[in-house]
């Protein structure tokens, strides 16, 4: 017997514009006024840049200011440079490569909306029908579950830094979303069409960060086959058709792409694979408890209360995509977070069919928590600004400060407003879900979700300078180029992906490429806390090199650089 029994009155949809203003809410924090951000934000954005002011040759050999960079897949990073060409002049090129970031966004959320709403409103997902009738109609009950399945996906922590950066795997979680659309839009009209379709997605993962997440994604399918009610021979046939045309086009892209880029990217492929180990099981154990959170308690929820319909397809689809992803993680040679975001997708989409069987009691404990954890966040946060601004409390300001030395807090009275109109929008949602104690399905995680984007829209309106003093190398490359020689027109340096970009964007530095040699200045970033030092010595033979300049980012306690110009040999 089927675990959910509804009336009507429990799938009340919500709104298309509130959908779309939340969407709106959680993306665009973050992306408008911050500079690219240290390590992978910057280094991705390099590549962006890099091929967007260079010739269409470079673009089959992705490169970061010259340093070649053929690992992950120059998908994510055509896109950004095609937006920079089209829109760089208009609103820079850092905004310009964000459009793609916004867009790639839209199309996870959408294709999170559209998979929940087709698997929801199959005959196998229906609630049970009520002795005098008044349940849902089935279009309704799948909106209402892809109402919350959207919800979930903008309150999973592990999502929120990944989505605003421009990076592949924002990218990434975004296809594999759409690809298990695509699944089951073939389920639902099995077709060849469909399953090109399908294999296009493929095409696109292997793009963007490899070929294994891709594969992972094409034998989920496949498994998929064996599920009572699908057609197995005809299915196999289609999902052999998708897998030859996935590879189909990344010959293609072979073909044209250079013999070095794509064996570098072969290469990072193979690499990123290896014997299951006890690290990435510990990475899951460790962060997957935060990341997944508000996902994997409802997720858990569904796979229990639907367990004696475990093989119906809006319980098995998601999960053998958990479980292939998963075990991918596992596989992992160099344990990371950002490779537990392809795991989001399917989780969400299971954890949205977990609702409609929660007891009220666990969905009023979790709203407890949203409710007591996000508004203490929020209270932190305008503690904080306000002691940054006014020096009280005494202790609290020094705390804050003394991250960011040298930093002189400026109160901006457009960013204050918003972030107290959306304050106060959080206290009217937390009234709302108290005094109505409305009945619809996504009341459970409403307050999960549009609490995360508080908190993000808070950090990212009042303490955005705070961040961008802290975390972007835009200061250090406009004092490296004050103190650079006249006419200078390569820097030797060893200087980080991400710091390469940026010196270039923000301070028009010539970094060598690895073909350029004899540079007549030298640029060396170093670390106090490392040892080195007498190694870059050695390496560069500082014996034969004038200092012209040394500091670093006032808000960095380890982190030098040196500026060095070589010295004339004698005639």
């Amino acid at each position: 017997m089927k675990p959910v029994r509804l009336p009507a009155s429990a799938t009340l949809a919500l709104p298309r514009w509130a959908i779309f203003a939340l969407c709106l809410l959680y993306i665009l924090p973050g992306l408008i006024g911050r500079d690219p951000w240290k390590n992978d934000d910057a280094a991705s954005f390099g590549i962006m840049w890099s091929l967007a002011h260079d010739t269409f040759a470079a673009w089959l050999a992705p490169h970061n200011v010259g340093i070649p960079s053929p690992e992950e897949g120059p998908l994510a990073f055509w896109l950004g440079a095609i937006a920079i060409k089209l829109f760089g002049g208009w609103i820079g090129d850092v905004a310009a490569a964000r459009v793609v970031t916004v867009c790639v966004f839209l199309v996870g959320a959408t294709s999170i909306w559209y998979a929940t709403f087709l698997l929801g409103r199959r005959n196998e997902a229906q609630p049970l029908k009520l002795a005098f009738g008044g349940q849902p109609d089935a279009a309704d009950y799948g909106r209402t579950l892809a109402d919350a399945a959207l919800l979930i996906y903008l309150g999973c922590w592990g999502l929120l830094l990944n989505s605003h950066q421009t990076t592949a795997e924002a990218l990434q979680v975004a296809l594999i979303a759409f690809g298990l659309y695509r699944l089951v839009r073939y389920l639902d009209k099995p077709g060849l069409s469909q399953a090109l379709l399908f294999g296009s997605a493929l095409t696109l993962l292997a793009l963007t960060r490899g070929y294994a997440v891709a594969l992972m994604l094409w034998l989920a399918a496949l498994a998929c086959l064996l599920l009572p009610g699908v057609a197995k021979k005809r299915g196999a046939l289609h999902m052999a058709a998708s897998l030859v045309l996935a590879v189909m086009l990344l010959l293609l892209w072979r073909s044209q792409a250079q013999v070095a880029s794509f064996d570098g990217w072969l290469a990072w492929n193979h690499s990123q694979i290896g014997p299951p180990n006890w690290a990435a099981f510990r990475l899951i154990l460790r962060y997957g408890m935060w990341f997944f959170w508000p996902a994997w308690p409802f997720a858990a929820w569904a796979l229990y209360a639907w367990r004696r319909q475990r093989y119906a397809l809006h319980i098995a689809l998601p999960a053998l995509f958990a479980l292939t992803l998963g075990g991918l993680c596992l596989l992992s040679t160099s344990p990371a977070e950002n490779q537990l975001l392809p795991l989001l997708p399917p989780l969400v989409i299971l954890a949205a069919f977990g609702l409609p069987t929660m007891k009220r009691g666990a969905i009023n404990a979790v709203d407890w928590f949203a409710v007591m954890a996000v508004t203490v966040s929020a209270a932190l946060i305008w503690l904080h600004w306000i002691a940054m601004l006014t020096g009280w409390p005494p202790q609290l300001a020094k705390n804050t400060l003394k991250l960011v030395p040298g930093f002189k807090p400026e109160l901006n009275l457009a960013v204050m407003l918003i972030a107290l109109v959306a304050s106060m929008g959080w206290i009217a949602l937390v009234y709302w879900r108290i005094s109505r104690q409305p009945s619809v399905l996504w009341r459970a995680v409403v307050l999960s979700s549009g609490g995360l984007i508080l908190c993000w829209l808070l950090l990212m309106t009042l303490f955005m300078p705070w961040s961008n003093y802290r975390l972007s190398y835009a200061p250090v490359a406009k004092q490296i180029a004050q103190h650079l020689p006249a006419n200078t027109r390569c820097i030797q340096s060893n200087i980080s992906p991400a710091q390469r970009a940026s010196f270039a964007y923000f301070g028009s530095l010539p970094i060598a490429t690895p073909e350029q040699a004899n540079c007549p200045v030298l640029l060396l970033q170093y670390h106090m806390k490392s040892k080195d030092d007498d190694l870059l010595t050695r390496q560069f033979k500082r014996e034969n090199w004038v200092l012209l300049w040394q500091g670093k980012r006032a808000a960095d306690h380890d982190e030098r650089f040196r500026l060095y110009q070589r010295k004339r040999q004698p005639e």
